[in-house]
């Protein structure tokens, strides 16, 4: 059932704010303008110039801006932060092709912070009235969206707050009535939700990003999408509008067509492909020997950070719940995770508390940390797109990366579908004998992994049904990456997502 018709038309007055003469014109930078105190020398923030490389230095940033990206160590762009961010900085609307791990997250909102810097607005803000909105389709995704722009504007007084849903209502709602927002970042059906109960208006808008636009289209959120696009002032003049998308397909650009005005159509391959540096490696077993060959072989391998997939939140509940039992420190992430416990569990990978993540595609498709040694697909995938993202998890940031594919009767039917999508021919082979064995047992020193389901409010029914997966309903996820030299990841990035 969707909700585009949920919420309530903009009434006359607040469409009157629009005529408002405060409103700033269309980005017309003022370089020599900063209403900042500057405390911070960016002489010391010192970074070569490199041939065909652009750095951060080159586009007038704010100071506080510059002061952040030195604090992350990012020096230079990639390649769609290169194009990006004149265009975004030009106050033109965007079109970008951009995957995970390119440094997307990182060219838009440095945008925004500087826009928002260099126009402060001449009147006091309302509470709930953002001046600029970025719209993710996973929880994930939008929460490390959020922690990227408060890293960037950490020097500022820009306020960022999320609306994720899964999470408290009312904790959101206390964020946004304790001092005016600058940045939201939110999912379709909490955002809904939000502007229903007109905790959100949204008629003061400035900058709208819609982040992974294939990604909300796949899922069945473009009907809210839409929705919240109405709610916004008028593409053009009144609004600047960003798209991102891992796919330019028909039906994408022809919702970039509708949502901007002369837009700049920005295409970035990834500056190193996926499976350039990720070896893949099949085995073909039986579905009794998967587990002894998933011990054995990150025994064998040393592997340190370990992602595993399967497709089915059952599946993958018991995985964990064995690793576990057999003294791994391993988590699970799926959809039926609390949110909250979702957090942590990422946190916990990241930092290395957590050897091995055991995910569902929904949960784990945004899953951007640095650091993944390996990645094991315990079941096959049945859409080869969702193998591509899984092995994706690896490899990042320049790194080189492992994937282990398990094959048995039961879906070694997939692999030439994944071949041409890859347009890898995968190495199959029979396991040596040594990885069958039974494996040892560990001391297990860690917890049962969380199986409790999250208590979901009615308002999120329709983002929840949404998130499926193949034999089970899943709830998205998206997490984190931060690249040392580059600005990269997606949420993803500063970057992936």
């Amino acid at each position: 059932m969707s909700t585009e018709n949920k919420v309530e038309a903009p009434t006359e007055s607040s469409k009157n704010k629009k005529n408002d003469s405060t409103r700033k014109p269309q980005r017309r930078r003022r370089s020599n303008y900063r209403n900042n105190k500057v405390q911070w020398d960016p002489s010391k923030f010192v970074v070569p110039e490199q041939e065909g490389k652009m750095r951060f230095h080159d586009f007038n940033l704010p100071d506080d801006v510059l002061h952040a990206i030195s604090d992350l160590k990012f020096e230079y762009c990639t390649g769609i932060q290169a194009e990006t961010i004149p265009a975004a900085l030009a106050g033109k609307d965007i079109i970008g092709k951009a995957q995970t791990g390119t440094g997307k997250t990182a060219a838009f909102l440095l945008g925004i912070i500087t826009d928002l810097i260099d126009y402060p607005l001449e009147e006091k803000p309302r509470l709930g009235e953002p001046r600029a909105l970025v719209v993710a389709p996973t929880r994930e995704l939008a929460l490390q969206i959020a922690e990227d722009a408060k890293g960037l504007a950490k020097y500022t007084d820009l306020h960022v707050v999320s609306l994720v849903g899964g999470m408290d209502y009312e904790k959101q709602r206390q964020k946004l009535k304790k001092k005016p927002v600058d940045i939201l970042v939110a999912t379709p059906g909490r955002l809904i939700d939000f502007v229903n109960r007109k905790d959100v208006d949204l008629w003061n808008v400035e900058v709208l990003v819609l982040d992974e636009a294939d990604r909300m289209l796949s899922m069945g959120f473009i009907p809210d999408v839409r929705t919240i696009v109405r709610n916004t002032p008028r593409k053009g003049a009144d609004r600047q509008t960003l798209l991102y998308s891992a796919t330019f397909t028909d039906d994408i650009l022809n919702l970039a067509e509708q949502w901007t005005l002369d837009a700049v159509k920005i295409e970035i391959a990834p500056e190193i492909k996926t499976t350039d540096n990720v070896t893949q490696t099949v085995y073909l077993v039986s579905g009794e020997e998967k587990y002894r060959l998933l011990r054995n072989y990150m025994d064998k391998d040393h592997a340190e950070k370990v992602i595993v997939f399967g497709n089915r939140r059952d599946e993958t509940r018991r995985l964990a719940d064995r690793l576990c039992k057999d003294g791994i420190r391993a988590a699970l992430m799926s959809g039926e995770i609390p949110q909250q416990k979702r957090v942590r569990t990422l946190e916990d990978f990241r930092s290395g508390k957590i050897q091995v993540l055991v995910a569902t595609d929904v949960a784990g498709r945004g899953i951007h940390i640095d650091g993944v040694t390996h990645v094991f697909n315990y079941q096959l995938p049945e859409d080869p797109d969702d193998y591509v993202h899984r092995i994706g998890r690896t490899g990042r940031a320049g790194a080189t990366g492992a994937s282990i594919c398990f094959a048995c009767e039961d879906d070694s039917f997939l692999i030439p579908e994944i071949e041409a999508e890859t347009g890898v021919k995968l190495e199959c082979v029979h396991p040596e004998a040594e990885l069958l064995l039974e494996p040892k047992a560990k001391v297990n020193t860690d917890e049962k992994p969380e199986e409790s389901a999250p208590d979901v409010p009615k308002s999120e029914v329709l983002e929840e049904a949404n998130q499926q997966e193949p034999k089970a309903v899943e709830e998205p996820s998206e997490a984190n990456v931060t690249d040392k030299t580059e600005m990269s990841g997606d949420s993803e990035d500063v970057s992936r997502g």
